[in-house]
């Protein structure tokens, strides 16, 4: 399926990072943060209302993240990448981690943000200027105040249309879908596979745990990504980045 497609697309969730150790967004409530309930942990309304407490949640997040390295399903997408050329090949991503950059992939859509990023609160004005931002929990415009937060999607916020409409071409112009790690229950992500299998591309997915795209793949592979992804790529062994 591979070899024969001319233009494949892999949407990757959780589990890929979680082969590297990192945990899923509710695991992370762990220890001290166990108290809270996720959904005041990544909202804007919980951000408002306790901004130094949520802020540390996610450098908390980002710490562990650090911690943990690329696997060989992140570089053999990473070295499959290198081998096609601009519009033969689109890694579309859940995770906010950014293990796909560090393994070498360049082109990442990543649909939910990115956690190792900010943005400001607010609408910034003139003054706002990140390179500028006073230190704090958390950092703040030094002039309006106006806070900066992690530049990941949360509840209740809508995906970046740019992002999100470059996937979705991609999707419909492929004839490959590779599913990778994802149960398939968060859209309009998981919508992406479905896109693909309207537009009759295939859909292969890859994923130890039964998913609810199960009923779109042409063929479901029961194994780790780290395990299967050096294979079905044909990237054999490959060097886990640091």
């Amino acid at each position: 399926m591979v070899a024969a497609a001319k233009n494949i697309v892999v949407l990757t969730g959780a589990g890929i990072s979680a082969e590297s150790g990192v945990p899923t967004f509710r695991d992370a409530q762990t220890g001290f943060w166990a108290r809270y309930r996720p959904e005041d942990m990544a909202s804007q309304a919980g951000y408002r209302a306790n901004p130094a407490m949520v802020w540390r949640w996610y450098e908390h997040r980002r710490e562990m993240v650090a911690r943990v390295k690329p696997n060989a399903g992140h570089v053999a997408l990473a070295v499959f990448e290198k081998r096609h050329a601009a519009g033969q090949f689109t890694l579309v991503t859940q995770n906010v981690d950014g293990l796909h950059q560090r393994a070498g992939s360049t082109d990442v859509l990543c649909l939910h943000g990115d956690l190792n990023t900010q943005r400001w609160l607010d609408a910034p004005k003139d003054c706002c200027r990140l390179d500028e931002a006073v230190a704090g929990d958390p950092p703040r415009c030094g002039r309006c105040g106006n806070l900066l937060r992690p530049a990941v999607v949360w509840f209740g916020e809508a995906l970046a249309s740019r992002v999100l409409d470059r996937a979705q071409q991609a999707a419909e112009g492929c004839d490959l879908m590779l599913v990778v790690g994802t149960a398939g229950a968060v859209y309009p992500a998981a919508g992406l596979a479905r896109l693909a299998s309207r537009a009759r591309a295939s859909v292969l997915i890859v994923n130890p745990a039964q998913s609810e795209l199960d009923d779109a793949a042409d063929l479901i592979v029961r194994s780790p990504a780290s395990v299967a992804l050096p294979r079905i790529l044909g990237t054999g062994e490959t060097r886990i980045a640091a």
